[in-house]
């Protein structure tokens, strides 16, 4: 990374805050806060920011702790395929084991919320670290213990990507404003180029070490590189928002979709990271194959991200979340059904991990841009508590549904019934988003 000059910005107190002084100290008097005036405040305060400075360090240290945290996630398929040859457990049962880590993030995003308002984010994000590591570390020993292996791989490590989830998610907002997609692209960018990189590293791992071992390195790395990232993680500003729920949002028509695409959205998308290893080899193909269709898979998702996030600043946060869910349904009900030989299988992997990525990094966007960057913590945790359902449940429906025809051992039809599944989802999702757009406007060209 070129070496840059760091200039100092001096924060600007704003006559908004500075009258809210007493507001900020009472629960009661923040209730009765308007929603029009804390975007009022964010406009306020977007019209200060830096948009770089400081701000381009603090999203490298997200970029490195998303690399781990999204990494993680992103690769479960790879541990998930080895548990399932060495006959641990069937791909529905050790699907809980990834989704019950990412069902976290959303679980305990509000009151991860409460700790980065409490604590500050730079300790949220070493404490999510901390966790995220030594729970690998400690993994190593379960990979026999289906039980444990819930209890490490599941609880300790979700506990951590959680708190790392929320600390990337709230703070690069603080630095930019016409940049503020770009920044959350990059953040989320460095999740899949980890999802790629973690792919390959775990697969070669495995193969000469066993699973105990790429636990166990995997760990040590974490914690060697992602200690020094959160440190950097520095907040411009101390949040504002006194409110433990802003239930004021609810009574906004636009929020409550969002809130509702999301929360359908994340049933569909962890089904292709987690299942193509597995459909891999139902095609006949090996699995160090299986393993670099995912790693194409994350590194499509990297991208998806940047572009996702460029392109929100350029036609607008709300066009660019619609273009990729309905591109992550569309590739799911078309392509992936006749995916049955390595080149549309890989045509499949680049384009669904591109929308695939293009959601993750386009819903902090859409959040701080339409319900105020001064309340992004609180909006965006509450947007993401929705996400538990499909995040917990969306894969091992998958795995319920490929084991109710047929399992593993049927070939590539017996997946057929769970990519409808997963792709009707994504439809459903793409629906709402589209009612939310146009609802802001009706204008198919206009920027939102």
């Amino acid at each position: 990374m070129a070496t840059s000059t760091t200039t100092a910005v001096e924060l600007l107190q704003l006559p908004v805050q500075t009258n809210r002084t007493h507001n900020n100290a009472s629960r009661d008097e923040s209730q009765n806060a308007s929603p029009d005036d804390v975007l009022e405040a964010s406009r306020l305060a977007d019209s200060v920011v830096p948009d770089g400075g400081y701000g381009w360090v603090v999203v490298g240290a997200c970029a490195v702790i998303s690399w781990w945290f999204v990494g993680m996630g992103y690769s479960w398929g790879v541990i998930q395929g080895a548990l399932v040859e060495k006959g641990l457990s069937t791909p529905a049962t050790l699907s809980y084991v990834g989704s019950l880590a990412v069902s976290l993030i959303s679980c305990m995003a509000i009151l991860n919320a409460r700790i980065i308002r409490a604590i500050g984010a730079q300790r949220t994000a070493l404490l999510g670290i901390v966790l995220l590591g030594i729970s690998e570390i400690i993994s190593s020993f379960t990979v026999s213990n289906l039980a444990g292996l819930f209890i490490t791989s599941g609880v300790i490590v979700g506990l951590g990507m959680s708190l790392c989830f929320m600390a990337v998610s709230a703070t690069p907002a603080q630095y930019f404003s016409k940049k503020r997609g770009l920044a959350n692209g990059i953040v989320f960018a460095g999740g899949g180029l980890g999802g790629a990189t973690t792919s390959f590293f775990l697969d070669a791992v495995i193969q000469r070490l066993g699973t105990a071992w790429a636990y166990r390195i995997l760990g040590f790395v974490t914690l060697a590189t992602g200690l020094p990232a959160a440190w950097l993680v520095k907040e411009r500003s101390p949040v504002k928002t006194a409110s433990f729920i802003e239930w004021r949002l609810f009574r906004d028509l636009g929020f409550v979709i969002i809130f509702a695409a999301g929360a359908i959205a994340t049933f569909p998308l962890l089904v292709p990271p987690f299942f193509i290893p597995l459909y891999s080899r139902s095609v006949g193909l090996s699995s160090s194959t299986g393993a670099g269709l995912l790693a194409g898979f994350n590194l499509s998702s990297a991208a998806g991200r940047i572009l996702c996030g460029f392109f929100c600043d350029k036609f607008g946060a709300l066009n660019v979340l619609f273009c990729s869910l309905l591109i992550n349904a569309v590739t799911m009900l078309a392509l992936w059904p006749a995916s049955t030989t390595l080149a549309p299988l890989t045509v499949f992997v680049v384009l669904n991990g591109a929308a695939n990525g293009g959601f993750f990094s386009t819903m902090p966007t859409v959040v701080g841009n339409v319900f105020g960057s001064q309340r992004v913590s609180v909006a965006m945790a509450m947007i993401v508590t929705g996400w538990g359902g499909g995040y917990l449940m969306g894969s091992p429906i998958a795995g319920y549904l490929l084991d109710a025809y047929g399992g593993t051992g049927s070939g590539f039809q017996a997946y057929r019934p769970a990519i409808t599944y997963a792709g009707c989802m994504g439809l459903g999702a793409t629906g709402l988003v589209a009612f939310a757009r146009l609802r802001k406007d009706r204008s198919l060209i206009a920027k939102v």
